[in-house]
């Protein structure tokens, strides 16, 4: 233990207090009373959002206090409160227990006995944690002028963070806005606009001079792909893509593959080549079905089942992918979705979608655009990750007292 640091637990340093459900008569949702944090429902990746409120208040949180999850699957999940609150009994409300202003330092220590608390609650059929519990989880207690100063550090890689999400925040809007006016041709770049049929001179849905207006199944074929079993991915062959990681590893393109399979199973597969558009075949909500990817390398790779393989001829295949998941084809595919539990969509739909064609030269102008966006808002995320492990690493050599100010340093001590 470093000089002048002391081993307690958690309580000794941060004041809890358990929530408490107030009677379900009360709720509201007209912001009457309070508002209610029941648990993970109102959090955000910050701070929580209000959907409702309660008129019997029963244990209340100030602005500022850690908001931790103390019951099931999502025990550990943090927010911090920006209002009053009124916390049920999924939610501990948490703050330093001299100093108000020093909660940040609170927040950090929780975050790294997070892995500590969900080993406690493992095992459980319904997870949890109780005051007695939480209040017992050893830490080091370093005096107040060293936990300031380490709260003051690590708050700044906080900023750094923060300030890194606010640009990719920044660069998806100038992107969902470019999207929108480039794809429907309410924006062109001057050598393509010759002046003839300019914006200012156009109706609404009226398509840009030389623009065509096509279904997709006019310029390409379908062809499906073929089962591939969980059992028969491996670490290394062939890539393949599933249906899934549609969803979870790709955006616009496939710039990598996650998945492998060997010669065997390649050969009864469906293979896709370079110029490809992959739509997954199902989906959970309507909002997403037909969620598509090009692919635009030369690489042989398989396509698993569940998938849809449309193959265009003479259109940029990376443009016609960022048109399909734009809100307007998905407009129109929601209206295609079918099912309830899990939507499908078939090629049957898929071929009849209308979508606006510029001239070749001009799709790829498009797609070098917002490609380049792509690009920059993907720097921006390895930037934001780069940052939260270098703050991973310092915040736990900081509160061990690996790592100290050299204001605290004293001469043989560490």
């Amino acid at each position: 233990m470093p000089d002048k640091w002391e081993s307690n637990g958690f309580s000794a340093i941060a004041k809890i207090e358990m929530g408490q459900s107030p009677n379900g008569k009360s709720y509201n949702t007209e912001g009457i009373g309070y508002p209610l944090i029941n648990g993970p429902t109102e959090f955000t990746e910050r701070y929580p959002i209000k959907k409702q409120w309660t008129s019997s208040p029963t244990k209340i949180c100030n602005s500022g206090d850690i908001l931790l999850c103390v019951r099931g699957s999502s025990t550990g999940r943090m927010n911090i409160a920006n209002d009053k609150y009124c916390i049920g009994r999924g939610v501990a409300a948490i703050c330093h227990k001299d100093k108000k202003s020093y909660s940040i330092f609170i927040e950090q220590l929780l975050i790294s006995i997070t892995t500590r608390i969900l080993t406690l609650t493992t095992g459980s059929t319904f997870p949890n944690i109780d005051k007695n519990t939480l209040s017992s989880i050893p830490v080091g207690v370093p005096p107040l002028p060293e936990q300031e100063k380490i709260a003051e550090i690590l708050s700044a890689w906080n900023r750094a963070i923060e300030q890194v999400g606010k640009l990719i925040d920044a660069k998806q809007r100038l992107k969902k806005g470019l999207m929108q006016q480039l794809l429907t041709g309410r924006m062109r770049f001057p050598e393509f606009d010759h002046g003839i049929h300019g914006i200012h001179g156009k109706k609404k849905d009226e398509l840009p001079e030389g623009w065509k207006n096509k279904t997709l199944g006019s310029f390409g074929l379908f062809s499906k792909g073929k089962g591939i079993s969980n059992s028969e991915k491996r670490g290394t062959g062939f890539p393949c893509i599933t249906y899934g990681e549609i969803y979870t590893r790709h955006e616009f393109v496939i710039k990598e593959f996650h998945s492998f399979i060997d010669k065997d199973t390649a050969q009864k597969s469906q293979r896709i080549q370079k110029g490809d558009i992959i739509f997954a075949g199902s989906g959970e909500t309507l909002d997403e079905i037909g969620k598509c990817v090009a692919y635009t390398q030369d690489e042989e790779a398989y396509a698993g089942g569940d998938i849809i393989i449309f193959r265009p001829k003479g259109v940029d295949s990376v443009y016609v992918s960022y048109l399909l998941n734009s809100d307007l084809l998905i407009r129109q595919k929601r209206k295609l979705g079918q099912g309830y539990s899990v939507v499908h969509i078939y090629s049957s739909g898929l071929k009849i979608l209308h979508v606006p064609l510029p001239s070749l030269p001009e799709q790829t102008r498009i797609a070098s655009v917002l490609s380049t966006c792509d690009r920059e808002i993907e720097l921006l995320r390895r930037k934001e990750i780069a940052l939260r492990e270098q703050k991973k690493g310092l915040m736990q050599k900081l509160l061990t007292g690996k790592v100290r100010h050299p204001e605290f340093l004293k001469e043989g001590r560490a």
